[in-house]
């Protein structure tokens, strides 16, 4: 079983107004295509159950087995009275952490924002609860948006919707842990984790190595995940607009930047990879070996839900959220896949 980043499931490109372009040497991730191939087929159903062969993650058919939206202690508990009944044979339901419920995330398809031909059933295109809290703001748990695909936080006293999980263990990758160590209340006091249904608690997920972040001259291994970034994470010295930041990563590789040709703007998913939910401001391993982190980054994943947009990512906390493409708002940060790490 490795351990690495999943490929999204973008197989479109477009450009800052919206229209679709040749993917050929565009440099999008609809062009690259760049990570963890998914199986095929990518699930099995099982009669109530559908397991992922790609994560071996086993979820339940339906997506709104708890029937009604439930606050983010009353979801940890639904999930514990699941175990209590051995729900479909099964004592090891948890709800799932940010990094298992992002891994079903379409980045083609909406409402809802899952894989084409998926067989789940009675998916809400709306906020889903994870089991990891936010830990700057501890009143807040992440949740994914089934409609688009947002990964966003919000107060755990809000009702949001419960899609249970457990390990099956075949899959063909294994999805990283999250990184959170600790665990919180409603109301954003630490408290023990021990049985308590939290991230924290269940680490679920590879473990990651150490050291994890390997600085090597101007560029840094990720020995987790085999991608290797630029240890500048400010390429452009500024904000820009997303065509920009694509150009921009032609000229490193026509330059060979640091030695290298095959320079990308990572993908939503690998610019996710870099996120540890046990930390904030940013939201990066402790003891990283960066220099310049900004706030908010450029993928080359384009937002289907509306193709003017890019998906990005905010450094903060590690959110995953979009930005507008012919605006400059956003940083360049580099990555290649690693070889003879």
């Amino acid at each position: 079983m490795r351990t690495g980043v999943i490929k999204t499931d973008q197989d479109r490109c477009y450009d800052s107004k919206g229209e679709a372009v040749p993917c050929l040497h565009s440099g999008q991730d609809g062009d690259i295509r760049a990570g963890i191939a998914w199986p095929e087929p990518r699930f099995l159903t099982q009669e109530d159950t559908v397991l992922d062969n790609l994560t071996g993650l086993t979820w339940t058919r339906h997506g709104d087995f708890a029937e009604f939206p439930l606050m983010w202690e009353e979801a940890l508990a639904y999930v514990a009275h699941m175990n209590d009944k051995q729900t479909f044979g099964h004592a090891d339901w948890r709800l799932p952490n940010r990094k298992e419920l992002f891994s079903l995330v379409s980045h083609i398809q909406i409402n809802p924002a899952l894989p084409r031909a998926h067989p789940f059933q009675n998916v809400f295109s709306g906020y889903y609860w994870t089991s990891t809290t936010c830990v700057r703001l501890p009143k807040e748990a992440w949740y994914v948006h089934l409609g688009g695909g947002r990964l966003f936080k919000g107060m755990k006293h809000g009702s949001y919707m419960v899609w249970p999980v457990r390990s099956d263990g075949t899959g063909s990758n294994s999805i990283p842990r999250s990184g959170q160590d600790m665990c919180f209340s409603a109301i954003g006091a630490i408290v023990p984790c021990p049985d308590s249904g939290q991230d924290g608690a269940l680490q679920m997920g590879a473990p990651w190595p150490k050291p994890r972040l390997i600085a090597r001259r101007e560029t840094v291994l990720d020995k987790l995940t085999g991608l290797q970034w630029t240890k500048l994470a400010n390429q452009a010295g500024n904000t820009v607009d997303w065509e920009s930041s694509i150009d921009i990563i032609k000229r490193m590789n026509e330059d060979k930047a640091f030695g290298f040709a095959d320079w990308r703007l990572p993908n939503i998913r690998e610019l996710e990879s870099l996120v540890d939910a046990g930390s904030h401001t940013p939201a990066l391993p402790h003891g990283y070996p960066f220099k310049d982190v900004g706030e908010f980054y450029w993928s080359s994943t384009t937002s289907t839900y509306d193709p003017h947009y890019a998906w990005v990512l905010y450094t903060e906390d590690g959110s995953v959220g979009v930005g507008y493409k012919s605006d400059s708002s956003f940083l360049i940060w580099a990555v290649r896949t690693a070889t003879g790490q």
